[in-house]
């Protein structure tokens, strides 16, 4: 079959990259950087080989674009576009409205449209299918269906193939196709019964960490004016063998899941009357805690950061990744530069971001550690300056939450 993939990043270059073993794909992307790069054979989105990209390419069995025309004569169409927040962090459906003009404009015939995009339930039946039917100049029965992607960018352990596959369709056909697609690259397939609970399950699967991580990070606050460690107690708790699942605090959230998802959630509440106070107050609590961190760190050093030399230390939003989205780092160093410090970050595997370039890991007065990729020891951490906060608990020696 051929398969057109609308977005080549973290989502839709890993489905390509999947798709591509069996079917011919067509990767669209509005960046002309980004497809000279792939149609050259080299990966920009980490856990996808370029080696792979490549291979694929040489047999003919994948190609990418910034022609929409390209997407004609298409079995199958998937959108793997970002949904973001806008500046009032309010759902962003920009790219998701672009994918289907791009599909009404060139797709001719009946196909499967299957959303990999997250969304608030009902994104599929109440915006995609209609805006398509609105945009298309011809009348077109198209077949629709969703899948969530569940991509977790720097895992070895899950991928597409081997991560189980939530999937509906609005009609049985729809759900059928939609199934022999990915079941010629997917391990375990779970069919639920209707789209809406695909996009639900989707959300609720991040808005469950981002409740759990704020938990935790509300606990820290008060494990540290208790004079306890937090860690410790989260070690000790984990002892129980049922009814708890340890979460570690942090610097709060970031990347293109937890931030966003949860907001999501509370959108389509809000505009069903529904309560959300829990997901609100957990995004809140998460947003607040580099803010958190900086005041810990100007009170332990005599109540200013005026013109002392700090080192924010990972500024990606997980370790073993160059992914700066949603990062606290961003935070973090935003308020450290409004009291006044000179400030200066260490991340090799990110390497350059927004304009400046990875520092070396020595010679600050304060180093703030937001996130520890495994090439960085922890000892040098604690070399790098006389005062060093650890929000990830993995520096011994350090301060920390």
């Amino acid at each position: 079959m051929k398969v057109s993939i609308i977005g080549q990043g973290y989502v839709g270059l890993t489905i390509s990259a999947f798709a591509a073993a069996k079917h011919d794909v067509v990767g669209f992307d509005n960046s002309q950087k980004v497809v000279d790069q792939l149609n050259k054979g080299i990966s920009h989105i980490e856990g996808v080989e370029s080696e792979v990209i490549t291979k694929w390419a040489k047999e003919g069995r994948y190609r990418a674009t910034t022609n929409g025309a390209d997407i004609k004569g298409s079995d199958i169409v998937v959108i793997a576009v970002p949904t973001p927040l806008t500046k009032d962090r309010k759902p962003d459906m920009s790219y998701i409205e672009a994918a289907c003009k791009t599909i009404a404009e060139n797709i001719d015939r009946p196909v499967l449209v299957i959303n990999e995009s997250t969304s608030f339930p009902g994104t599929v039946r109440n915006f995609i299918k209609p805006l398509i039917e609105k945009l298309s100049v011809e009348k077109i029965e198209h077949l629709y269906a969703i899948s969530p992607e569940r991509v977790d960018p720097g895992r070895g352990d899950y991928n597409q193939k081997n991560t189980p596959r939530l999937y509906a369709g609005l009609t049985p056909e729809a759900s059928e196709k939609t199934r022999e697609f990915y079941s010629s690259f997917c391990d375990q397939l779970v069919e639920v019964s209707s789209p809406e609970v695909a996009e639900s399950a989707k959300l609720f699967e991040n808005t469950f960490r981002q409740v759990n991580i704020a938990l935790v990070n509300e606990f820290a606050q008060i494990a540290h004016k208790l004079g306890i460690s937090v860690h410790e107690t989260l070690e000790a708790a984990n002892t129980k063998p049922y009814g708890f699942m340890k979460f570690t605090p942090s610097a709060g959230v970031g990347g293109h899941c937890i931030p966003v998802d949860p907001t999501y959630l509370a959108h389509v509440a809000e505009q069903l009357g529904a309560p959300s106070t829990f997901i609100e107050r957990a995004n809140e609590v998460n947003l607040e805690m580099p803010v958190y961190i900086v005041d810990r760190v100007e009170a332990d050093n005599g109540g200013s950061l005026k013109g002392k030399s700090v080192l924010v230390v990972g500024v990606a939003y997980k370790p073993n990744v160059a992914d700066v989205r949603e990062t606290p780092a961003e935070i973090v160093i935003e308020e450290l530069r409004k009291r006044g410090a000179v400030v200066a970050w260490h991340d090799d595997v990110v390497g350059t971001w927004q304009g400046e370039t990875s520092s070396p890991l020595s010679g600050a007065d304060i180093s703030i550690v937001v996130t520890l990729h495994s090439v960085v020891k922890p000892a040098d951490v604690l070399a790098s300056a006389p005062y060093v906060f650890d929000s990830t608990g993995k520096v011994k020696g350090a301060k920390t939450l």
